[in-house]
């Protein structure tokens, strides 16, 4: 058995937007700005965010090679992603208008240039040990709520529970993939069952899985045409393994 899959090809902005739907996910390849231009005011309940920041990580081999700070072999490539645009202020603009409440990663790279003011940070411990790289990520929320931290180990192959488990771990597939384990955290605290989530900038589909974990609405839209299909096959396959064994799905709390 599988998931009800099925796909269409639409006109927006005169270019035309793949789309397919896995469950309950419905994913978009095309321009988020565009997507949200046509969307009513306050679709969706919650919108969970990760735009890119800076250029960098979408260059083939910009994390290169050696080993993590817990002497795990890195991933030694990834390839270029060209659809790489950092977001303005027309872009957080339109985010709070089409959503009521917002997570966003990364915020704390904007600040400079939209108000990101408000209690509710929410921050990611790697616990990743002495490193080059941050110790943590941060994400801004429209939630009137206190900071929460989440702490889940992501060093190469050392991820979470699973410590050095290749058969546990996630396969990367986008250079700044964050866990399931993440969104299924986020989720479970800031949504609740049959509310409709947006994220704009899909990547490896992360939060997609976690949805179909959950049983939540998703849409998701990335640019990027070769990964947003990658990200479909990561998501297909999951939906396929979730439904050969249901114990791995929850709701939404």
């Amino acid at each position: 058995m599988r998931y009800r899959v099925s796909g269409s090809v639409v006109q927006r902005a005169g270019c035309e937007v793949k789309i397919k739907n896995i469950g309950s996910c419905v994913l978009h390849q095309g321009d988020c700005m565009e997507f949200m231009k046509t969307l009513p005011d306050k679709a969706y309940d919650l919108a969970i965010v990760d735009p890119p920041y800076f250029s960098g990580p979408n260059k083939s081999g910009y994390y290169g090679k050696g080993f993590s700070s817990l002497g795990v072999q890195r991933a030694k490539h990834y390839d270029a992603l060209p659809a790489w645009e950092l977001p303005g202020t027309e872009y957080f603009s339109e985010l709070r208008r089409v959503s009521k409440n917002q997570i966003v990663w990364g915020a704390n790279h904007f600040a400079n240039r939209y108000d990101f003011s408000g209690p509710g940070w929410i921050v990611w411990d790697k616990l990743n040990g002495e490193s080059s790289f941050a110790d943590a990520e941060l994400a801004w929320s429209s939630f009137d709520k206190a900071c929460r931290v989440f702490r889940y180990v992501w060093n190469g192959m050392h991820q979470g529970q699973y410590g050095g488990n290749k058969a546990l771990k996630e396969t990367r597939i986008h250079p700044t993939q964050k866990p399931v384990a993440l969104y299924e955290w986020l989720l479970s605290r800031y949504a609740a069952p049959g509310q409709r989530v947006l994220d704009t900038h899909l990547g490896s589909g992360s939060i997609a899985v976690a949805s179909l974990n959950m049983g939540l609405q998703l849409d998701g839209v990335e640019l990027d045409d070769s990964m947003f299909e990658a990200a479909c096959c990561r998501i297909q396959a999951h939906a396929d393994h979730a439904l050969a064994n249901p114990s791995l799905l929850m709701e939404a709390a």
